[in-house]
């Protein structure tokens, strides 16, 4: 009974990501392919099947095929659930979570109804043909705009999101049985110890070297190069079988730096074609006809951060357009499917509000917090050309970064994140911890805007693209408070010295010296140390 029940479930999910697959772009592109290829072929109509399955067996088809399956399951984890399962289970299980995740939407969405009446500017309208003429002209060059967003805000940042999850409380929580819950976070949800962390990261923990760390030194397998030379060779022969689990492997032990774009593309499943062009030039056209009131917002936000980063400030003019692209995606609002959030809708002027009116806005469902540029901005360095860093970012913030915004009990969401680090604080760093709760000093506020922004605009691009490297290689964005405990312990003994929040938040103010891979192997194998002394 027991094999047949597993046999039924294996075909069942066998059958949705084949009828899945066939609603992806890629289906038929790959079906072309594939009746091209086979007019080339001389089958026996005897063993026809037989001899298309041999023959397919080590091709390009066969790879593009298993990475695209590859892709699916981990862009729609939802294909390998119970199909019995309810929708709002499935995107969320704790109802209070649920419920807490639709306050914050409302929160949201009256911040900018109020911004709009408050400026007298509607949240949407067509450009005039002069307008659109002038912002076509200026479409290179969108930082020169002298448009006045002064009185332009951020809708929120992360230490008022923080402030939203610290006030969360699960009802059914019993104090008196359970065991009380001692920092910011009071949410009792499960998540990994420093055990557990080494379990998942281990090889980051144990492998003998990493080109974030051992560049120099003499390779594994030829002496005569250095870590970095052998590993662009294999770097290259990696690109070449565009095979996405063996660039993740790759990826394990750090990228070479000339091979990253390259091979974060094949570990995203990206193959820019000429689709992805034409689709990027209709998000510009849809730019072209429309001004929306996130324009405003991102363009601040473009301006706050980014335009004031040493890093990332001569990148202005291709950010403005990228993340002015992104807010009329909607096929960003596909993550909504697996996400606890929901877009946020609004009806057009004129229109009575009601299921037929309704259209997320925006378009693509997020409404920008302060610092979302810098989902963006790393990868300017990476990619020059615009369609490119796109599809990266798109692809990066549907998979990993829309989870670090949203109310969600999910083990790589915020809140899970942040009562992470509080734990793992308390139990790898107990003399720090205690120094810390002694003064009322809180490190969760300081650290919480570090992870929510993926730590990007604190580390230098070469640091937080070993870190990045970390993020796609495991799929999780666990090593987050790994790496923030990893700076907490390198700067012990300044925490140990104040005693008071802003003198904390001086000694952890400036991060930029960091080097990645050498603190989050000393967070890791801080666990093995204990063991030995114990």
């Amino acid at each position: 009974m027991l094999r047949h029940e597993l046999g039924t479930n294996i075909t069942a999910i066998v059958n949705r990501l084949a009828s899945e697959l066939q609603n992806t772009p890629f289906y038929a592109d790959f079906l072309a392919d594939v009746q091209t290829t086979m007019a080339t072929q001389n089958f026996s109509t005897e063993r026809f099947g037989s001899e298309c399955y041999e023959w397919a067996q080590g091709s390009s088809l066969d790879t593009r095929l298993r990475n695209a399956l590859y892709h699916l399951m981990h862009v729609q984890p939802t294909l390998l659930a119970n199909p019995d399962t309810p929708r709002h289970v499935l995107k969320e299980p704790l109802a209070y979570i649920r419920k807490a995740q639709s306050s914050w939407e409302r929160r949201l969405v009256k911040c900018v109804n109020s911004m709009a009446a408050e400026l007298n500017v509607p949240l949407a309208r067509r450009r005039t043909k002069q307008e659109r003429e002038d912002f076509a002209d200026h479409w290179a060059d969108l930082s020169t705009d002298e448009s006045d967003l002064s009185m332009i805000r951020p809708v929120y940042a992360p230490k008022d999101f923080l402030e939203v999850l610290a006030t969360l409380h699960n009802p059914n929580y019993d104090e008196t049985i359970e065991e009380n819950l001692w920092g910011s976070i009071q949410l009792p949800l499960k998540v990994n110890d420093i055990k557990g962390l080494v379990e998942l990261y281990g090889e980051l923990a144990t492998c003998c070297k990493h080109t974030g760390l051992d560049e120099m030194v003499a390779g594994e397998y030829k002496p005569s190069m250095t870590l970095a030379e052998e590993r662009l060779i294999i770097g290259q022969k990696v690109v070449e079988r565009n095979h996405g689990p063996l660039s993740r492997e790759l990826c394990k032990t750090g990228c070479p730096a000339s091979l990253r774009g390259s091979l974060w593309h094949q570990v995203l499943g990206l193959e820019i074609t000429d689709k992805h062009c034409k689709y990027m030039d209709e998000l510009v056209q849809a730019v072209m006809q429309h001004e929306l009131l996130v324009d405003k917002l991102i363009m601040k936000d473009i301006q706050l951060t980014a335009s004031n980063d040493d890093q990332y400030f001569v990148f202005e003019d291709i950010l403005f357009q990228v993340l002015l692209c992104f807010f009329r995606d909607t096929e960003v609002l596909s993550h909504f499917e697996h996400s606890s959030a929901s877009p946020p809708l609004a009806a057009a002027r004129g229109n009575t509000p009601s299921p037929d009116t309704l259209v997320a806005y925006p378009p693509c469902g997020v409404i920008p917090f302060h610092g979302f540029t810098m989902y963006a901005a790393p990868l300017s360095c990476l990619y020059e050309d615009p369609v490119h860093l796109y599809f990266t970012f798109r692809e990066m913030y549907c998979r990993y970064w829309y989870r670090l915004h949203i109310v969600t009990s999910h083990p790589q969401g915020a809140a899970a994140l942040a009562l992470q680090f509080e734990l793992l604080l308390q139990s790898c760093e107990t003399r720090l911890w205690q120094h810390c709760a002694s003064m009322n000093i809180q490190l969760l506020p300081i650290v919480f805007k570090w992870m929510v922004r993926g730590f990007s605009g604190y580390l230098i691009p070469d640091q937080l693209f070993h870190l990045w490297d970390v993020v796609l290689a495991w799929e999780s964005v666990e090593i987050l408070p790994v790496l923030a405990l990893a700076i907490i312990s390198f700067r012990r003994e300044n925490l140990m010295d104040v005693t008071s929040q802003q003198g904390a938040e001086a000694v952890l103010a400036d991060i930029t010296a960091i080097r990645v891979i050498p603190l989050l192997k000393l967070a890791l194998a801080a666990d093995r140390g204990r063991e030995r002394e114990t």
